[in-house]
C-alpha cells in the first residue's frame, strides 16, 4: 500500500484524502422520493426514503405543525419500532426507514422530519410536507342525490295532483248526472 501511495502524485494524494474525508464525514445520506405529498382524508400516505449508512443507525420520525411537535416512531433499522400512542395502529414502519400513515386526518397536515443517527453520533435530517385534503366529490355526490330525490318527489306530487284532478272531475260529472231528472217520454207543452 505504501508503494502505491508513494508512486501517486501529490495532487492525486490530496484528492484521494479529500474523497476519503468527504466519504466518512457524509457517512449518512437520505434520499427522499417526493418532498411534498398530498393525500385525501381517511386515505394513506407512504413517505418513501432510501438511507445509506456505515453503521446501523437509529431512525426517528417527528411531526411538526403550527400548533405542535410530536414524535411518531423511533427504531434501529432491523429492530421493531417504538410508535407513540397517538399514532399507534395508524403507522407502519419499513426496514428501509420509510413510514406509512393510514386513516389520515386533516390534523396530519404538516412537516415531517426523519432523523437518522449512527452510534458514532453522526446524524442527518430530511423533511417532507404532507397536505391532507378533504374529498370534495362527496359533497357533489350528496348534492346530486338530493336534486334527484327532490325531482322524484316533485314528479310524484305532480302525478298525485293530476290523479286528484281526474278524480274530482269524475265525481263532479257523476253528481251532475245524479241531480238531473231522468229522461222520460213526457213532452214539454207550449204555453
Amino acid at each position: 500500500m505504501t508503494l502505491v501511495w508513494i508512486s501517486l502524485s501529490q495532487n492525486t494524494q490530496i484528492l484521494l484524502l479529500i474523497f476519503c474525508l468527504c466519504h466518512y464525514t457524509q457517512a449518512i445520506t437520505i434520499q427522499v422520493q417526493r418532498n411534498t405529498v398530498t393525500a385525501p382524508v381517511q386515505g394513506r400516505v407512504h413517505f418513501s426514503v432510501n438511507i445509506t449508512f456505515i453503521d446501523i443507525p437509529t431512525v426517528t420520525w417527528m411531526f411538526n405543525s403550527v400548533n405542535e411537535q410530536q414524535s411518531i416512531a423511533v427504531w434501529m433499522l432491523g429492530d421493531s419500532a417504538n410508535v407513540t400512542q397517538f399514532y399507534e395502529g395508524r403507522v407502519q414502519t419499513h426496514p428501509s426507514g420509510s413510514l406509512t400513515i393510514s386513516d389520515l386526518r386533516l390534523q396530519d397536515s404538516g412537516y415531517y422530519i426523519i432523523t437518522v443517527t449512527e452510534p458514532s453520533g453522526n446524524s442527518k435530517d430530511a423533511g417532507l410536507v404532507l397536505n391532507v385534503t378533504e374529498v370534495l366529490y362527496e359533497d357533489i355526490q350528496y348534492l346530486i342525490v338530493s336534486v334527484i330525490g327532490l325531482g322524484i318527489l316533485a314528479a310524484f306530487l305532480m302525478l298525485c295532483m293530476w290523479l286528484l284532478n281526474k278524480l274530482s272531475r269524475y265525481i263532479m260529472d257523476w253528481s251532475e248526472k245524479r241531480r238531473m231528472p231522468e229522461y222520460d217520454d213526457t213532452e214539454l207543452q207550449r204555453l
